[in-house]
């Protein structure tokens, strides 16, 4: 039964064999490039993953168009969008990062995630396939489905610039060299110089922030020289949903920088303020998007906490 109650949003993403193609100009030149580099197998890949996108994005448009209007939104213009008016769903077509991409610009609206190829991607955030997407879309129009609300991080730059995060913030310089600010957890204050701070929502515990925790065991089991380290368990947190997790990145000791926080947990109460001493260079950034970011040069102070929104992702019954 078709409605005639608004219309759904489809989020899809570009292919690497899109990016590969944009960047070499056609794709017989991309090809040949390739071929140029002895990886002619790569290209056959890339077309594959490519043929597979498109085939599973095209079955999800023929299922939706019978019972609900659309608009395809590639992510690229999800910054730009506004997501108000007469929109029931959101419904994301790709990996677990256009989900976490998606997210953070929807609101309270509802996120039906679809595996793009369930036998390539675990899918954590995607629930849902090509074949099965449908029932979730006739719940979420029922007013009866089944959700998991997923907390987000927000940062808050003094001059009232405004960002949020599915999975982590990163704040510190656009480059690699290091960053240098003062930071206040609770009572304690610090100067530091340091790679940068991740600030990690529960969803973003086994991405960037894992990677923190997989070579601070490495580390010790270096120098240990015992078999301290369990693959396994390492990159586990332990934190709440309704919490956030901050690790400084490789913090620097010296006469006027300090090393004494070097993470915590923030609860829903909790502040963690970060106040830039770079004259230049300095950003905020979410969930991996380096382009999407927020200058954060010396006079910026950057307040981060649970946020107030929530994503709504659609679970299957």
């Amino acid at each position: 039964m078709f409605s005639n109650e608004g219309y759904a949003i489809i989020v899809t993403n570009k292919t690497r064999f899109d990016r590969l193609t944009a960047r070499a100009g056609t794709p017989q030149m991309a090809k040949a490039k390739l071929a140029f580099l002895k990886q002619e197998k790569v290209f056959e890949s890339l077309c594959i993953e490519a043929a597979s996108y498109q085939s599973s994005l095209e079955v999800v448009q023929k299922k939706l168009s019978s019972v609900l209007r659309y608009k395809l939104i590639d992510r690229s213009f999800l910054p730009s969008f506004i997501f108000k008016g007469e929109i029931p769903m959101v419904i994301v077509v790709g990996q677990d990062g256009l989900v976490a991409n998606t997210a953070k610009y929807v609101g309270n609206i509802p996120i039906i995630a679809v595996n793009q190829d369930p036998e390539s991607y675990d899918g954590f955030l995607l629930p849902f396939t090509k074949d099965d997407f449908l029932s979730g879309v006739k719940q979420v129009l029922s007013g009866q489905f089944p959700s998991r609300k997923v907390s987000l991080a927000e940062v808050q730059i003094n001059n009232s610039q405004h960002l949020l995060a599915f999975n982590d913030l990163f704040i510190g310089a656009s480059s690699h060299v290091s960053a240098r600010y003062r930071i206040r957890y609770g009572r304690m204050t610090e100067e530091q110089l340091s790679s940068g701070i991740i600030v990690s929502t529960k969803s973003g515990s086994t991405g960037w922030l894992s990677s923190v925790f997989n070579m601070s065991h490495g580390l010790q089991k270096l120098l240990n020289q015992k078999n301290c380290y369990d693959q396994k368990t390492a990159n586990k947190m332990t934190f709440r949903e309704d919490q956030l997790f901050f690790a400084v990145r490789e913090p620097f000791a010296s006469r006027q920088t300090g090393i004494n926080i070097t993470g915590g947990l923030l609860d829903s109460s909790d502040q963690l303020i970060i106040e830039s001493l770079m004259p230049d260079g300095g950003v905020v950034f979410s969930d991996g998007i380096e382009s999407d970011f927020l200058p954060f040069a010396s006079g910026n102070t950057a307040i981060i906490k649970i946020a107030q929104e929530t994503a709504v992702l659609v679970q299957k019954t």
